[in-house]
């Protein structure tokens, strides 16, 4: 009986082990993929809307898109005509009143959403940025 006790008592301690490695694994790999997900930069682009997004980019736009944000829920986004991508901007009021501008945008770029995190705005110089 003793002999089933011991196998019984390493066998729970194996499984105590496995366990506590596998959770700080787990552990280390969400915190690696976490790191992942903003990404820290700049960007340069047209101030448009969400909804009419490259249709609006430049001065010609931004009455349109004006109206789509306050009228149509549109939210103020960046026209990368580079990457041909949309970047929602957040927050808005860092960029409220540059709609149809070319600017440069530095902050952190959530992938799966889209947007960047603004931490400053400036106009982009004529030759692009």
């Amino acid at each position: 009986m003793a002999s089933h006790q011991t196998s019984r008592e390493a066998l729970k301690a194996m499984w105590k082990k496995v366990l506590l490695g596998s959770t700080s694994f787990l552990f280390a790999a969400s915190l690696a993929f976490a790191g992942q997900a903003d990404k820290a930069g700049s960007w340069a682009g047209i101030v448009t809307d969400s909804i009419c997004g490259a249709k609006n980019a430049g001065p010609n736009g931004a009455a349109c898109t004006k109206e789509c944000v306050s009228k149509k829920g549109a939210k103020l986004a960046l026209y990368d005509a580079d990457s041909k991508q949309v970047y929602i901007l957040d927050p808005q009021d860092k960029v409220t009143g540059h709609e149809g501008h070319n600017v440069v945008v530095k902050g952190t770029l959530d992938k799966d959403a889209k947007t960047i995190h603004v931490t400053s705005l400036a106009m982009a110089k004529a030759n692009g940025m």
